[in-house]
């Protein structure tokens, strides 16, 4: 699904990330300046409402969110600046 509004894709993306102890993901900022949580940013992917990442079934058979491939490793969720809630 994409919101498609005179040819420009007017979903959110991903501008900032929370990571736990670990480096793992935890929580995601948007351009609107929505915070969700990594439960909630993964119902919204799968429903296609944000740009710029995909879903990925793991080994473990749960699900994972990342960037959609484009070669630049620059933009990977991982690389985004950290947030913190205010």
């Amino acid at each position: 699904m994409s919101d498609n509004i005179g040819g420009q894709d007017t979903r959110e993306s991903i501008v900032a990330v929370q990571k736990d102890g670990d480096g793992d993901l935890t929580a995601f900022k948007t351009t609107s300046g929505r915070v969700l949580d990594y439960a909630t940013a993964l119902q919204e992917v799968q429903a296609g409402h944000i740009a710029g990442v995909n879903t990925f079934k793991g080994k473990d058979g749960e699900f994972y969110i990342r960037g959609d491939a484009d070669g630049d490793p620059s933009n990977n969720l991982d690389q985004l600046p950290a947030f913190e809630n205010k």
